[in-house]
Protein backbone atom coordinates (compact mmCIF):
# COMPACT_ATOMS: atom_id res chain seq x y z
CA UNK A 1 0.00 0.00 0.00
CA UNK A 2 1.44 3.59 -0.82
CA UNK A 3 2.29 5.63 1.36
CA UNK A 4 0.03 9.05 1.82
CA UNK A 5 2.65 12.13 1.73
CA UNK A 6 0.51 15.14 3.26
CA UNK A 7 -2.87 15.91 4.34
CA UNK A 8 -4.14 17.51 0.74
CA UNK A 9 -3.15 14.44 -0.68
CA UNK A 10 -5.38 12.28 1.96
CA UNK A 11 -8.17 14.57 1.65
CA UNK A 12 -7.93 14.45 -2.25
CA UNK A 13 -7.90 10.56 -2.21
CA UNK A 14 -10.55 10.36 0.51
CA UNK A 15 -12.97 12.97 -1.84
CA UNK A 16 -12.28 10.77 -4.64
CA UNK A 17 -13.68 7.42 -3.25
CA UNK A 18 -16.54 9.06 -2.02
CA UNK A 19 -17.68 9.89 -5.22
CA UNK A 20 -19.73 7.31 -7.29
CA UNK A 21 -19.48 9.43 -9.94
CA UNK A 22 -16.32 11.65 -11.23
CA UNK A 23 -19.39 14.90 -11.39
CA UNK A 24 -19.95 16.20 -8.04
CA UNK A 25 -23.89 15.41 -7.76
CA UNK A 26 -24.16 16.32 -4.10
CA UNK A 27 -22.95 19.92 -4.61
CA UNK A 28 -24.93 19.68 -7.67
CA UNK A 29 -27.98 18.91 -5.98
CA UNK A 30 -27.64 21.42 -3.64
CA UNK A 31 -27.31 23.50 -6.43
CA UNK A 32 -30.56 22.20 -8.25
CA UNK A 33 -32.27 23.21 -5.03
CA UNK A 34 -30.92 27.20 -5.32
CA UNK A 35 -31.89 26.98 -8.85
CA UNK A 36 -35.04 25.87 -8.43
CA UNK A 37 -35.80 28.99 -5.63
CA UNK A 38 -34.40 31.20 -8.58
CA UNK A 39 -37.13 30.25 -10.65
CA UNK A 40 -39.70 30.42 -7.68
CA UNK A 41 -38.40 33.96 -7.22
CA UNK A 42 -38.80 35.00 -11.05
CA UNK A 43 -42.58 33.71 -11.28
CA UNK A 44 -43.33 35.56 -7.69
CA UNK A 45 -42.03 39.17 -9.05
CA UNK A 46 -43.76 38.76 -11.86
CA UNK A 47 -46.63 37.98 -9.64
CA UNK A 48 -46.23 40.60 -7.20
CA UNK A 49 -45.63 42.71 -10.43
CA UNK A 50 -49.09 42.13 -11.82
CA UNK A 51 -50.88 42.01 -8.32
CA UNK A 52 -49.33 45.60 -7.19
CA UNK A 53 -49.11 47.08 -10.34
CA UNK A 54 -45.62 48.16 -9.34
CA UNK A 55 -42.90 47.56 -12.13
CA UNK A 56 -40.12 47.47 -9.21
CA UNK A 57 -40.89 43.73 -9.60
CA UNK A 58 -40.69 43.40 -13.12
CA UNK A 59 -37.58 45.24 -13.35
CA UNK A 60 -35.95 42.91 -10.88
CA UNK A 61 -36.99 39.98 -12.89
CA UNK A 62 -33.60 40.16 -15.43
CA UNK A 63 -31.35 40.36 -12.32
CA UNK A 64 -32.65 37.07 -11.26
CA UNK A 65 -33.17 35.37 -14.42
CA UNK A 66 -29.48 35.78 -15.01
CA UNK A 67 -28.12 34.09 -11.64
CA UNK A 68 -30.54 31.33 -12.67
CA UNK A 69 -28.88 30.67 -15.96
CA UNK A 70 -25.63 31.19 -14.44
CA UNK A 71 -26.02 28.45 -12.01
CA UNK A 72 -27.61 26.59 -14.62
CA UNK A 73 -24.78 26.48 -16.55
CA UNK A 74 -22.73 24.93 -14.14
CA UNK A 75 -25.02 21.83 -14.06
CA UNK A 76 -25.43 22.17 -17.47
CA UNK A 77 -22.53 23.93 -19.58
CA UNK A 78 -23.60 21.75 -23.05
CA UNK A 79 -26.62 20.31 -24.30
CA UNK A 80 -28.32 19.43 -27.45
CA UNK A 81 -31.75 20.39 -28.99
CA UNK A 82 -34.18 22.23 -25.69
CA UNK A 83 -32.34 19.91 -22.74
CA UNK A 84 -31.79 23.33 -21.49
CA UNK A 85 -35.54 24.72 -22.11
CA UNK A 86 -35.97 20.92 -20.32
CA UNK A 87 -34.14 20.66 -17.63
CA UNK A 88 -35.48 24.11 -16.09
CA UNK A 89 -39.04 23.25 -16.69
CA UNK A 90 -38.10 19.92 -14.99
CA UNK A 91 -36.54 21.86 -12.29
CA UNK A 92 -39.50 24.07 -11.74
CA UNK A 93 -42.28 21.63 -11.91
CA UNK A 94 -41.02 19.04 -9.40
CA UNK A 95 -40.32 22.80 -7.16
CA UNK A 96 -44.46 23.38 -7.19
CA UNK A 97 -45.12 19.52 -7.01
CA UNK A 98 -43.32 19.29 -3.95
CA UNK A 99 -44.85 22.61 -2.91
CA UNK A 100 -48.42 21.65 -3.68
CA UNK A 101 -47.70 18.55 -1.20
CA UNK A 102 -46.38 20.12 1.74
CA UNK A 103 -50.08 22.70 1.11
CA UNK A 104 -52.09 18.89 0.68
CA UNK A 105 -49.83 17.56 4.17
CA UNK A 106 -50.76 20.20 6.12
CA UNK A 107 -54.45 19.96 4.83
CA UNK A 108 -54.27 16.86 6.22
CA UNK A 109 -54.09 14.96 2.99
CA UNK A 110 -51.89 12.63 3.22
CA UNK A 111 -51.96 9.88 0.42
CA UNK A 112 -52.35 13.78 -1.71
CA UNK A 113 -49.27 14.83 -0.26
CA UNK A 114 -47.24 11.42 -0.95
CA UNK A 115 -48.41 10.98 -4.20
CA UNK A 116 -47.37 14.87 -4.71
CA UNK A 117 -43.90 14.17 -3.42
CA UNK A 118 -43.10 11.39 -4.99
CA UNK A 119 -43.90 12.99 -8.63
CA UNK A 120 -42.00 15.64 -7.90
CA UNK A 121 -39.11 13.47 -7.04
CA UNK A 122 -39.66 11.52 -10.02
CA UNK A 123 -39.50 14.91 -12.09
CA UNK A 124 -36.22 15.47 -10.40
CA UNK A 125 -35.32 12.36 -11.30
CA UNK A 126 -35.61 12.95 -15.30
CA UNK A 127 -33.58 16.05 -14.70
CA UNK A 128 -30.49 13.88 -13.34
CA UNK A 129 -31.28 10.99 -16.04
CA UNK A 130 -31.45 13.89 -19.02
CA UNK A 131 -28.43 15.83 -17.65
CA UNK A 132 -26.15 12.89 -16.51
CA UNK A 133 -26.30 11.27 -19.92
CA UNK A 134 -29.12 8.03 -18.86
CA UNK A 135 -31.78 8.88 -21.09
CA UNK A 136 -31.10 7.97 -24.77
CA UNK A 137 -33.78 8.40 -27.57
CA UNK A 138 -34.82 4.80 -27.49
CA UNK A 139 -36.91 2.91 -25.35
CA UNK A 140 -34.77 2.40 -21.96
CA UNK A 141 -33.05 3.99 -19.52
CA UNK A 142 -29.54 2.99 -19.75
CA UNK A 143 -26.33 4.10 -18.45
CA UNK A 144 -24.49 6.09 -21.45
CA UNK A 145 -20.82 5.92 -21.75
CA UNK A 146 -19.10 9.18 -23.25
CA UNK A 147 -15.60 10.75 -23.41
CA UNK A 148 -16.81 13.70 -20.82
CA UNK A 149 -19.15 11.55 -18.49
CA UNK A 150 -17.35 8.09 -17.75
CA UNK A 151 -19.83 5.63 -16.25
CA UNK A 152 -18.58 4.65 -12.65
CA UNK A 153 -18.08 1.07 -11.94
CA UNK A 154 -22.06 0.39 -10.22
CA UNK A 155 -23.91 2.79 -12.38
CA UNK A 156 -24.93 0.27 -15.15
CA UNK A 157 -26.31 -1.95 -12.10
CA UNK A 158 -27.94 0.90 -10.55
CA UNK A 159 -30.48 1.42 -13.36
CA UNK A 160 -30.67 -2.22 -14.13
CA UNK A 161 -34.52 -3.66 -14.98
CA UNK A 162 -35.11 -5.79 -11.88
CA UNK A 163 -37.06 -9.06 -12.51
CA UNK A 164 -40.54 -8.76 -12.77
CA UNK A 165 -40.38 -4.68 -12.75
CA UNK A 166 -43.31 -3.22 -14.62
CA UNK A 167 -42.70 -1.25 -17.94
CA UNK A 168 -46.06 0.00 -18.21
CA UNK A 169 -45.89 3.70 -18.99
CA UNK A 170 -42.25 3.90 -17.95
CA UNK A 171 -43.13 2.88 -14.58
CA UNK A 172 -39.60 0.81 -14.59
CA UNK A 173 -37.56 3.62 -16.39
CA UNK A 174 -38.93 5.71 -13.80
CA UNK A 175 -37.94 3.09 -10.78
CA UNK A 176 -34.47 2.93 -12.13
CA UNK A 177 -33.82 6.61 -12.26
CA UNK A 178 -35.37 7.05 -9.05
CA UNK A 179 -32.85 3.92 -7.98
CA UNK A 180 -30.04 5.63 -9.28
CA UNK A 181 -30.60 8.84 -8.22
CA UNK A 182 -30.63 8.00 -4.70
CA UNK A 183 -27.44 6.28 -5.14
CA UNK A 184 -25.81 8.35 -6.76
CA UNK A 185 -26.91 12.29 -5.82
CA UNK A 186 -26.21 11.88 -2.04
CA UNK A 187 -26.46 15.49 -0.66
CA UNK A 188 -24.81 14.26 2.72
CA UNK A 189 -20.83 13.65 0.92
CA UNK A 190 -19.07 15.88 1.73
Amino acid sequence: MEKIKNVKEFVEKLDAAKKVNPKDLSSDQDLTIGIMNLISIEEHLMFSGAKTGKHEFYDLIDEVREQRKQMMQKIIPSYEGEVWCISKHLLAASMRLFEVGTKALAAGDKDGAYDLFDRSYGLYCIFWGLNMGMINGGTDVKWVKTKNKPAAAAAPRAVQKNKGEKNAEGAGKMSRLKHWVKNAVNCCIE
